[in-house]
């Protein structure tokens, strides 16, 4: 592991400034609390003017934060610093309060927890080696916990080791959870972006459409006007003129224009027609011709069982995400593939099979998640991250659909099964 990837330097890491602050005040002043209950209502003696002063150095530092830093977004070499004096000045105060004895000793994993949230790998396990020496030096060396010198409480060893421990064992659970949960939203936002992208780009190609058939009808008028004066010049100026051929040059090229404008007109109107309604069947039906341009493989097309074929809404959704299944099945198929379309009064039901490795055992529960790899050899050449599979599944799920992944028993390959109520598809 490089230090670019350690660290994650080519990622937008950061943590928010304002919550950090707020955190920190929250902290201070809980300490400061907490220091004045102890000392002056159960009138406990420790160091109190000592204690004093290190919770107002934080409090200095967390004013600098608040009024002299000036970025909003702190990445992990503003962050860290700040993180890093916590973890000192709570170690501190414990030293001076009875150290792993203190009830509050737990609160030493903050700082990486925090960090293992928002900041780098890195970041995280540099504040928990730290964290670790401090827990480790406050556990042997620290001054009496409040009342321990009047006789009020006794700790075995055994007691302060079990606490080590347990802090310890907090403090890696907790990070790791910390980096996990990071990572998987950090993904997903990732995933979600590449999905808005995808959308908007079909929604972008089909209002393409729109516009020129807008232009075409916008157009029409300039370009007749044009053809008419040009035809009225030729009859002033005669065939003998020298400007006759350029005159006929502009009609006959305001005349291509024409034609070509009239057939966008004509190809907007069909794909209206095309985009408001159509039956699954002949959905599939254009999808696979589409493939079988450019593939060479089998691809079967079976709805003996379509009973309820109903009109759906033809949406880029709902277009995308059987592509990408149909797709993904002739990808990774031997030679053949089989689409079977069945339906009744109670359920709706495409199978993609494919006669290719199958889905990898690996990653087979994870399939839908986002950057997923299987360790197969097989699959390794052609397959991607699973961003594919994700967003095809969620831009179906989108449209009220029920995806299964599973073996298909005929073909011996993969099978998708894509499931809808009659009442809950697009219609």
């Amino acid at each position: 592991m490089n230090f670019s990837t350690l660290f994650r330097t080519k990622e937008n890491l950061n943590l928010d400034k304002n919550t950090l602050t707020i955190l920190r005040y929250i902290a201070i002043f809980g300490q400061f609390l907490a220091i004045g209950i102890v000392y002056y209502f159960l009138n406990l003696p420790f160091p109190i003017i000592e204690s004093y002063i290190i919770i107002s150095l934080g409090l200095v530092t967390n004013l600098y934060l608040q009024f002299g830093v000036k970025i909003n977004q702190l990445k992990d070499f503003y962050a860290a610093p700040f993180l890093l004096y916590d973890l000192i000045q709570l170690s501190a105060l414990l030293y001076l309060t009875g150290g792993i004895f203190n009830p509050f000793s737990f609160l030493l994993v903050i700082p990486a927890i925090v960090s293992s949230t928002f900041l780098s790998m890195g970041t995280t396990i540099i504040l928990g080696f730290i964290t670790s020496i401090l827990l480790l030096t406050i556990s042997f060396f620290h001054l009496p916990l409040p009342g321990e010198d009047m006789n009020l409480l006794h700790f075995p060893n055994f007691y302060k080791n079990g606490i080590i421990i347990s802090i310890l064992i907090g403090l890696i659970f907790l990070s790791y959870f910390g980096i996990r949960f990071s990572g998987e939203k950090k993904k997903t936002e990732e995933a979600f972006k590449k999905l808005q992208e995808v959308i908007y780009k079909e929604y972008e190609l089909e209002s393409l459409g729109g516009q020129a058939a807008a232009a075409a009808h916008s157009l029409g008028t300039p370009l007749a006007t044009i053809s008419v004066v040009a035809k009225e010049l030729k009859k002033e100026i005669g065939n003998d003129s020298d400007f006759s051929k350029d005159i006929d040059l502009l009609i006959s090229q305001s005349k291509r224009c024409s034609e070509i404008l009239k057939r966008i007109s004509k190809k907007q109107i069909e794909e209206d027609k095309f985009f408001s309604s159509t039956k699954l069947e002949h959905l599939l039906e254009e999808i696979i011709s589409s493939f079988k341009e450019t593939s060479s493989k089998k691809i079967n097309l079976v709805s003996n069982n379509d009973k309820n074929k109903i009109d759906i809404q033809r949406s880029a959704e709902m277009i995308y995400g059987l592509r990408n299944f149909i797709g993904n099945a002739i990808k990774f198929s031997k030679s053949k593939v089989n689409i079977f379309l069945s339906s009744d009064e109670k359920e709706i039901k495409i199978t993609v099979n494919d006669d290719g490795p199958g889905f990898p055992k690996d990653i087979v529960k994870k399939l839908g998640e986002p950057y997923i790899k299987s360790r197969s050899l097989e699959l390794n050449t052609n397959s991607g991250l699973g961003l594919g599979t994700f967003l095809g599944k969620t831009l179906l799920e989108r449209q009220n659909a029920k995806l299964i992944f599973k073996d298909d028993k005929n073909l011996g390959g993969a099978s998708v099964v894509i499931r809808w109520s009659p009442k809950n598809i697009l219609v």
